[in-house]
């Protein structure tokens, strides 16, 4: 327990420097940017499912889940939680991954010390997701936990007792969204690891084309095959459908019945990441024949764990920028729309903002699309900037720095430069929420109170007005409302819960910004 000791008294010192300092001026410093790097990535360590290791710095928390599959005679230990509950939710964990992955692939030389850690972050969850998807074939596990039962109690997940039910999807049950985007997952954790680990990596690669495979082979949504247990809490609303594109579509849908059918945000989402790892030609092959179904006419620019489309152009964009491939030409217009409707100014904006600058999308975890939006900002603005490119918004253009400037609005405003001067990441500066909609934090830790507390006695610390006990240090919160308003209290998950995926993509923004002078 040596290494743990240390790695909590380096935490303890990085929160006292936290706190004592002022970050509420309108200029961050790259150190600064630096330190909550850090705590971003740190904050996947509150976390983990599974056996924790012996350099665990959330030193609060402590083994859960030890025993997940084995019911099912499947070894499904390990992953993440979601969010403020204990529940292993497939979908968001593998976008979680894949968003992850993306921050290291772009803007890792930018993360210096931090590497090892983003890659530890990642691993922890494709060793998780190799074993969902190797252990039967044909078949993906998607969950771990029956959700209806696991939002009853309010415990911490060393003390859980609710049902741990294995869900998956097979080719009679299936769920090309989870697992196009279990595959896409997998792909980009093999690019992060090709030259570290190769053996590791090219054991990525395999699995996430057999589940790309099994994902375009036993098309639909698992929403439909496993209903209740995924919704509503993760439905994959922009999942597969019948739904045709366009005239052209409708009229070889006419010849080939099979395109009348959309292909799903995910299927090409998964297939431009493992075009991207492979460099197989049959990937490429894939995108070119349905990437027409991709269009932007019913595109409400939302990248999300739901909603892969203006990601997925993003990164096929790059195929045209730094090649000129006339094929990919068409992801370039439309990373240009999506980018000119976040823009101010721009003859196609259509986003909305808070009176403090904030982008807004939903009442709901707004910030998941905060930094989703500012992540693609600044991908983007790479792949504009090392071409010497502009995004084309009608008659005018916006430029790399545009967009740079832009991202790090948002990026501040998370940090503490807000009408509230309040940051978002728990953690980092002298105010930040303090009533996290988090079990774990929430309750007593073990170590603190080792004798357990049971489902129903949880609730005390639920509606308690006392700070959570246990810092989720690192932790985004799902932040104010349309009006910059943000209630601290553990009873309001809407503002006050994290989740993986929010942290994800801002991984990649930090980094970036820790690197500028």
């Amino acid at each position: 327990m040596a290494i743990a000791t240390a790695f909590s008294l380096k935490l303890q010192i990085l929160f006292i420097i936290f706190c004592c300092r002022s970050y509420f001026s309108t200029a961050f410093t790259s150190q600064d940017y630096a330190d909550a790097l850090e705590i971003s990535i740190l904050f996947f360590e509150g976390q983990r499912s599974g056996k924790l290791p012996l350099n665990q710095r959330q030193t609060w928390r402590g083994d859960s889940g030890l025993s997940d599959g084995s019911a099912y005679h499947v070894n499904l230990v390990g992953g993440y939680y979601d969010a403020g509950d204990n529940v292993k939710f497939g979908l968001p964990m593998a976008f979680t991954t894949t968003l992850l992955a993306w921050s290291v692939i772009e803007f890792g030389s930018s993360m210096q010390n931090q590497i090892t850690n983003a890659e530890a972050a990642i691993r922890w969850s494709t060793d998780y997701l190799l074993k969902a998807a190797t252990a039967t074939p044909d078949t993906l596990y998607v969950q771990v936990g029956d959700p209806n039962m696991d939002h009853r109690c309010w415990e911490r997940p060393e003390d859980m007792d609710t049902p741990r039910n294995v869900y998956k999807v097979t080719a009679q049950n299936p769920g090309s969204d989870v697992a196009a985007e279990t595959a896409a997952a997998l792909a980009a954790a093999s690019i992060v690891f090709k030259e570290s680990d190769p053996s590791y990596s090219t054991e990525l690669l395999h699995a996430a084309t057999k589940v790309f495979d099994f994902a375009d082979r036993h098309r639909g949504s698992y929403s439909d095959s496993l209903s209740s247990a995924v919704c509503p809490f993760y439905c994959s609303y922009s999942g597969y459908q019948v739904r045709l594109s366009s005239v052209l579509g409708f009229l070889k849908s006419i010849i080939d019945l099979n395109l009348s059918l959309s292909i799903q945000d995910e299927l090409l989402w998964g297939a431009s990441w493992l075009h991207k790892a492979s460099l197989n030609g049959t990937y490429l092959a894939y995108i070119q024949s349905n990437g027409h179904t991709m269009g932007s006419d019913d595109d409400d620019y939302s990248f999300s764990w739901d909603d892969k489309r203006p990601g997925t152009k993003i990164l096929l964009s790059k195929e045209f920028l730094d090649k000129t491939t006339e094929e990919f030409q068409i992801y370039k217009s439309h990373s240009d729309n999506y980018i000119c409707s976040l823009m101010p100014g721009s003859s196609s904006f259509q986003a909305q903002y808070t009176p403090g600058g904030l982008f807004y999308k939903a009442t709901e975890s707004n910030l998941q699309y905060v930094t989703s939006t500012t992540f693609l900002l600044l991908t983007y603005a790479k792949y504009l900037g090392s071409n010497g490119g502009v995004a084309k918004c009608g008659g005018s253009t916006v430029t790399a720095e545009s967009l740079i400037a832009q991202a790090k609005k948002q990026v501040d405003y998370i940090l503490g430069d807000n009408p509230a001067k309040m940051s978002y990441m728990v953690g980092f500066g002298n105010k930040y929420p303090q009533h996290v909609h988090h079990r774990g934090s929430s309750v007593p830790s073990i170590h603190a109170h080792p004798n357990r507390i049971s489902c129903n006695d949880g609730f005390q610390y639920l509606y308690s007005s006392s700070p959570n006990p246990n810092v989720l240090v690192g932790a985004i919160v799902g932040g104010p409302d349309n009006r910059d308003h943000f209630a601290d209290d553990r009873n309001n998950y809407q503002q006050s819960e994290p989740a993986t995926y929010i942290n994800a993509p801002f991984v990649g923004a930090l980094a970036f910004f820790s690197a500028k002078n």
